[in-house]
């Protein structure tokens, strides 16, 4: 999670050493711009293009008072669902696609012997599950309101009161050792056939790859029903800390790597996220990486491109902590 990083590089800022570059999320980066700690990329930023190839709702993050702060490295979503194929072939289970088919499929599997959702009782995955739950609850308007914008008439109102009937639905279909789990841990049982689905951000991903599994083979992806047209995410980027006037060579040289169509393509292939650029070659991914950046690109282009409340894309920590 960083959180012991975020620590030191406290430390190390206030004691006048701070580091060339770090990797972090969200309003963490806004947070060090506006105590003018991180360098300009402006000239870099510009000589690259990257206005032209990084999605708005990135450069929100990645970018303070009209400059270029931080380099992103890629764009993960967080409202996938995770299946194993064989346990859905068997009971007869097509994708959900809505609400009502994704708890019909659930009831199919308890009355089938099997877990219907893995999932770790921890906060952060708790709120991943909320916020494709509110999404899909109360679309995409309702979102924004209630978590971007904080508006207490939305955050009190009937539609949220249906999006926590919901999760206690979610909690009705987990099993009795769910609490503290770990997400890889949860996302194993999907892998070895103990249960159905898992709702989790498409990290999870390199977990099934890692264990030999192939998409749409073993396993399968999938938006959680009712979110088909959006993509929540989070983005790791590398904030470059002011070394002094100027940007470093170094740290121009890192940025440079960390947005070059070949790094971007290379590492998220691994990582299961999809590049922070809309215009790299998909075609060292697989079905599920395919998929991510076609998603991406359209919900970027149709402005159904939201940062995710669960990890830290929405609104600031202190907010994030008490809705934890």
């Amino acid at each position: 999670g960083g959180s012991q990083a975020m620590t030191v590089l406290r430390a190390r800022v206030t004691s006048g050493n701070p580091p060339t570059a770090v990797q972090m999320l969200g309003f963490d980066i806004l947070d060090w711009a506006n105590e003018g700690a991180l360098a300009n990329l402006n000239i870099l930023a510009g000589m690259e293009g990257w206005d032209d190839v990084v999605p708005v709702a990135l450069q929100k993050f990645a970018k303070h008072d009209g400059k270029w702060v931080s380099a992103p490295v890629n764009v993960h979503s967080t409202n996938w669902v995770w299946a194993n194929k064989a346990i859905l072939d068997e009971l007869g289970i097509a994708v959900p696609t809505t609400w009502d088919e994704f708890v019909a499929a659930l009831e199919k599997v308890k009355a089938a012997g099997k877990t219907p959702i893995a999932h770790g009782g921890q906060a952060w995955q708790d709120a991943t599950v909320f916020d494709a739950i509110a999404m899909s609850t109360g679309g995409p308007e309702f979102y924004k309101k209630a978590f971007i914008d904080l508006d207490s008439e939305t955050l009190g109102s009937d539609t949220m009161k249906e999006a926590f009937d919901r999760m206690a639905v979610i909690r009705a279909n987990v099993d009795d050792n769910f609490s503290g789990r770990d997400w890889n841990l949860a996302t194993a049982m999907v892998i070895n056939g103990e249960a159905a689905f898992q709702m989790m951000g498409d990290w999870a991903k390199g977990e099934f790859l890692n264990a030999g599994k192939v998409p749409d083979t073993d396993f399968l992806c999938f938006r959680f029903p009712g979110t088909q047209d959006q993509v929540t995410f989070n983005a790791d980027q590398f904030a470059m800390f002011a070394q002094g006037s100027e940007v470093g060579k170094e740290q121009a040289a890192l940025a440079t790597a960390i947005l070059s169509p070949t790094f971007q393509s290379a590492f998220n292939v691994v990582k299961g996220s999809v590049p922070a650029r809309t215009d790299v070659s998909n075609e060292a991914f697989d079905a599920c990486g395919k998929k991510g950046m076609a998603d991406l690109k359209a919900a970027a282009d149709s402005g159904n491109l939201y940062g995710s409340m669960a990890h830290g894309h929405a609104n600031p920590a202190a907010v994030k902590n008490a809705i934890y």
